[in-house]
């Protein structure tokens, strides 16, 4: 291998962004950047087999692979140069290298679930460094820790870690294929959240790749950019490759629910009690409340239903006796709850039907799926009861989906 370590000198992987006009990148800044990445190569992998450039036929199908807003997969979207599907670190590092030399944006894709599309778009000339094929998973049951490559999605990580033990879990997000590289970079959060914080609560080590093209791991990158990669944002201290996560015990059985109720069923009052039961329920308790618009006959007449979905880290008997307690009324019953394996309920709350296999986990969209903005917020203070009516009439009105959920845990 070529590679050295050069001098311990940490450069912000913003560095990379070099904002040049388009029309002097040209066919010549991409030519030198892709003859720059042949001269480090690797004895098993050559990079050329993990270039992607506009004139291979196989361009489209990998970039749009990973969009998953469709607002990002138009005409008029910026494309980039090239894709690099790194396989292994020397791709990492050749990339970065050449970028920086030649003057071009790195945008590094891992899941491409970041809503607006800043892991694949770019206003300047930029390449593309997708890792998806860096994903390997190593579970280590007797450390009770995981190493997880950032190419690898959540639902990987989930499917590997339940191929090894049921009493171990980890805290992350609910949609399977988000990629982990970026999820844990900006914090993580989960069902799970309540009792074991973000997924970056959990992280004991990562490596990455800085703007210099050196390989750190928590030791040689020291605490404070340790601490700032966990929650810092995705490409903005550099390429992760790595994460080491500390699996967290779950019962070999958890209780998930999911009731609907509507304005004519008083919801209103529900979701307005939602927001000060849910902070002080136990924290093995994580209870959310998703809005949606809701067809009331076949006349066009519409309903905004709230679906309270819940997650128990024990039996559906305990839960059922808790939120009777706390939250009557809701009306919470045995015949509304599942008892689950902990990697099922990650099924469960990727919207899939009780019962389906936890194969599902492995699966990948093709293609963007769905056109949406989405933004979020906090909030200090529970929301009025007369705001959620005006809620209801605007959700109606625009016919869109919002959720709460309580974003607060409590540690001991």
């Amino acid at each position: 291998m070529k590679f050295r370590n050069p001098p311990v000198l940490l450069f912000i992987l913003s560095v990379l962004s070099l904002s040049i006009p388009w029309t002097t990148a040209g066919t010549v800044s991409i030519d030198r950047f892709l003859q720059c990445l042949t001269k480090y190569p690797h004895p098993a992998h050559t990079i050329q087999e993990s270039i992607y450039t506009p004139q291979n036929s196989s361009f489209q199908s990998v970039l749009v692979a990973h969009i998953n807003n469709r607002r990002y997969s138009t005409a008029a979207t910026p494309k980039p140069l090239a894709i690099i599907a790194a396989k292994n670190e020397s791709h990492v590092q050749a990339t970065v290298l050449c970028a920086k030399h030649h003057g071009l944006q790195i945008k590094i894709r891992s899941g491409g679930h970041d809503f607006e599309g800043l892991s694949y778009t770019s206003d300047v000339p930029f390449v593309i460094l997708d890792m998806f094929n860096i994903n390997s998973i190593d579970v280590n049951v007797a450390d009770e820790s995981a190493w997880v490559h950032s190419g690898a999605t959540l639902g990987e990580v989930y499917y590997a870690i339940a191929a090894k033990t049921n009493v171990y879990g980890f805290p992350a997000g609910i949609c399977p294929t988000v990629g982990a590289g970026g999820h844990f970079s900006g914090g993580g959060y989960g069902f799970m959240m309540r009792k074991y914080g973000l997924s970056v609560d959990n992280i004991v080590d990562a490596k990455l790749v800085t703007a210099n093209g050196r390989i750190l791991d928590r030791k040689s990158m020291g605490e404070d950019l340790f601490w700032a990669i966990r929650g810092g944002g995705g490409a903005s201290f550099g390429v992760i490759l790595s994460w080491k996560l500390k699996l967290v015990p779950v019962p070999p059985k958890v209780t998930v629910f999911n009731l609907t109720r509507t304005i004519e069923e008083g919801v209103t009052d529900l979701v307005y009690k939602w927001q000060t039961v849910a902070p002080k329920l136990p924290k093995e308790v994580f209870l959310r409340a998703q809005p949606q618009v809701k067809n009331i006959d076949t006349k066009g007449n519409k309903t905004v239903g709230v679906s309270f979905i819940g997650h128990f880290l024990g039996t559906s008997d305990k839960v059922v006796a808790l939120l009777n307690e706390s939250f009557p009324e809701l009306g919470l019953q045995r015949k509304d709850c599942y008892e689950v394996s902990w990697v099922e309920s990650t099924v469960f709350w990727a919207e899939s039907p009780i019962g389906t296999p936890i194969e599902i986990l492995l699966s990948k969209p093709t293609e963007p799926e769905t056109f949406y903005k989405g933004k979020s917020d906090y909030v200090k203070e529970p929301i009025p009861k007369h705001v959620f009516d005006s809620i209801w009439k605007k959700m109606i009105e625009i016919e869109h989906i919002f959720g709460l959920e309580p974003l607060w845990w409590k540690n001991e």
